[in-house]
């Protein structure tokens, strides 16, 4: 049986030669619509969805654009291929269903917070992913969310993807992603973007506070990045992110909500991914800086010339992967440090309707790890650890009994996967800390624990 490192280079050089366009290829990204245009099961390029594996990072990296179906084509007088569509759009839809129920309800002003939630559905997704014309490719996603009870662009990533052939038989990808949601496009599953968990609820407060990086920006900013997958190995990526607010069509200030950019936010990665026999193992680096005029409510906004604030967000993750005939297993982590200049909102005015900082810099670091076990790709469990720790500041956290954002704890899921598009999910979170504390963390007795949460989840793709 070929390595999937074996069955990756035929893959890279099954984009560069055309005459191998009869040869199948995997799907990625947990999209049936990629299986569909590819003519594999979704087992080529994931342990079970969404982790991918080599075979499926260097199908994303290639630009999604490998098809083994027949294909409408034009064709120049010089023999270039100017038109390649196929006749079977490659369109998926995505359902998710789930329950929520915390160890003690969340608390509201009524005091009669329902608990036991059930989300049906949690999201309603419909995807193009698969080939556009020779060379690119894109993964779009339209979502309904039962948080917003509205229907959304999501995560977005359109590529120009080419491969060359070295001497000494080395390889060289490399393309361009327009996508919005830094961490995205990246083709590990060790980044926020398509990190674990994959699916939490969408009730209550979550994971508490975050670096920007780590989601903050996803779908309100439009990024250009550029990389290269040397050997299929080394990648680097270099790219720009501007803000790119969804429901406003003038100038963007400081008062759209949520804030915005100042100017552009530079993006980087770099990472290494050695490969033997069934195993891979990847080490990386990854960061952005981002310029941004704060959201202080209340009507209030600065000239986009004034001050900012600026988080620095610097970023190491590895991954381990084993893909056997019947064993599956994975440990993936990542550390997450943040430091923060806050110009702008330790200024804000009086009227400022959000936490305004006393400390003109702070930090907040983030560390997630977690190991995952599947037999047979039916039967599988994670287990996982969360831990976020920041400065103390009496401002930002006024609303913590200690003036902290120290949130931490694990998690654990369990899955059955009877068929390879859906999974049945049933997960566990338990919390250590949470804002800042054990116990009393909101001046009212709620303890970290009170948030613990049982999940459980439907999720179908078609």
């Amino acid at each position: 049986m070929n390595s999937y490192r074996a069955r990756a280079r035929q893959l890279s050089r099954f984009v560069l030669l055309p005459l191998l366009a009869g040869l199948a290829a995997p799907a990625a990204l947990a999209v049936p619509s990629f299986a569909r245009q590819t003519g594999m099961a979704c087992e080529a390029c994931h342990t079970v969805w969404p982790e991918l594996t080599h075979f499926g990072r260097v199908f994303k990296a290639n630009g999604y654009v490998l098809d083994n179906l027949k294909q409408v084509r034009g064709v120049t007088a010089q023999k270039e291929e100017i038109l390649s569509l196929s006749n079977l759009p490659p369109l998926s839809i995505m359902v998710q269903a789930s329950f929520t129920q915390y160890a003690t309800a969340q608390p509201d002003v009524t005091g009669r917070t329902q608990n036991g939630t059930v989300a049906f559905p949690q999201q309603v997704g419909l995807f193009y992913a698969g080939k556009i014309a020779p060379h690119v490719g894109a993964f779009l996603q339209l979502t309904y969310g039962y948080d917003s009870g509205s229907i959304g662009i999501d995560n977005t990533d359109i590529r120009f993807a080419d491969l060359k052939v070295l001497p000494g038989e080395q390889t060289l990808t490399y393309g361009l992603s327009l996508n919005n949601n830094p961490t995205v496009q990246d083709i590990w599953n060790t980044t926020p973007a398509f990190g674990f968990p994959y699916a939490t609820s969408k009730i209550g407060s979550g994971f508490g506070a975050a670096s920007k990086i780590d989601g903050a920006f996803a779908q309100s900013v439009a990024g250009l990045t550029a990389y290269a997958f040397w050997n299929e190995s080394l990648y680097g990526e270099l790219g720009m992110y501007r803000s790119a607010k969804q429901g406003t069509a003038g100038p963007l200030s400081s008062t759209t909500t949520g804030g915005v950019l100042a100017g552009t936010a530079p993006y980087w990665r770099l990472a290494y991914e050695h490969n033997w026999g069934r195993n891979t193992i990847e080490g990386g680096l990854y960061g952005a800086t981002f310029k941004e005029f704060p959201d202080f409510g209340a009507g209030f906004g600065q000239e986009l010339t004034g001050p900012s604030d600026r988080y620095q967000d610097v970023a190491e993750d590895v991954q381990y992967q084993y893909v056997g005939d019947q064993h599956l297993f994975s440990v993936l982590g990542t550390r997450i440090h943040e430091k923060q200049t806050l110009n702008a909102s330790i200024n804000a005015p009086a009227t400022a309707t959000v936490p305004i900082p006393a400390n003109l810099e702070n930090d907040l670091t983030t560390v997630r790890a977690y190991g995952t076990y599947y037999y047979r790709r039916k039967i599988g469990a994670t287990a996982g650890f969360f831990r976020t720790t920041g400065s103390s500041d009496a401002g930002l956290y006024a609303a913590n009994s200690t003036p902290k954002p120290d949130t931490s704890g694990w998690i654990a899921e369990i899955n059955y996967v009877p068929w390879l598009n859906t999974k049945f999910s049933v997960q566990y979170t338990a919390y250590s800390k949470y804002n800042g504390a054990s116990d009393n963390y909101d001046g009212s007795g709620r303890k970290a624990g009170d948030n613990n949460t049982l999940y459980i989840l439907a999720w179908l793709s078609y």
